[in-house]
């Protein structure tokens, strides 16, 4: 490990926005759901809900170019569990949606507690989910095409939410309470040994200023346990 290494998680973690989130409904488009991923990691998105009957996210990895690795993915097989409970937790639930009663998408306050839910590539926004929805909103277009390509879309308005966001200074400091931070710093710096420890159901053990297991003896102590 590096200081610079190190330096540069420090960083990232420090402008991750935990009230900014992303569902996508039914996108099963590798490709697709690999742009939404690394573009939720540019601006700062945390975490990824996608809807899926699937078994499998079909992420590619080409595309995404490892930013799964960085933006917390999880699958759901019914849009309704994820949009029920930000819902009950004060998120304002913004879609793109192609509709008559649509908003421009730049007129939405996106430094609110934020979850944007962009629709399946042919269907768009579910029925499940239209309940949930408090605002759809639509990218104005100029050409002959009514919308642009879900992960395009998803990165247009993105865009925008932290162009709000930097001008509220929400990137200015940490948002991220102790314990998340500390959490997610040993598990980006060792994914390894966090993944043992997971498994092992051990504490994670402190880092020294360059990101290595601070104390020399934390193996031998373990592995006598």
């Amino acid at each position: 490990m590096t200081t610079a290494r190190l330096s540069k998680i420090i960083d990232v973690l420090n402008q991750r926005q935990p009230d900014l989130k992303v569902v996508t409904d039914s996108v099963l488009k590798g490709r697709n759901l690999s742009a939404i991923i690394r573009t939720c990691d540019a601006v700062g998105v945390m975490e990824l809900h996608s809807i899926s009957d699937h078994a499998f996210f079909g992420a590619h990895t080409g595309t995404s170019v490892g930013a799964h690795k960085w933006v917390k993915t999880l699958l759901r097989k019914k849009i309704t569990e994820p949009l029920e409970d930000f819902k009950q937790a004060g998120y304002q639930i913004v879609a793109a949606d192609v509709c008559p009663n649509s908003k421009d998408y730049r007129e939405i306050d996106f430094t609110q507690p934020t979850v944007l839910v962009l629709g399946a590539e042919l269907e768009g926004i579910s029925d499940a989910a239209q309940p949930y929805i408090d605002y759809s909103i639509t990218i104005p277009m100029m050409g002959m095409v009514e919308s642009f390509n879900v992960s395009v879309a998803g990165a247009i308005i993105l865009s925008e939410a932290r162009r709000q966001r930097e001008q509220a200074g929400l990137y200015d400091g940490c948002r991220l309470d102790s314990e998340t931070f500390k959490k997610l710093l040993f598990e980006w710096m060792q994914p390894v040994l966090a993944k043992y420890c997971q498994k092992h159901q051990l504490d994670y053990p402190e880092l020294d200023d360059e990101g290595d297991v601070a104390d020399p003896n934390w193996h031998q102590q373990v592995m006598g346990s």
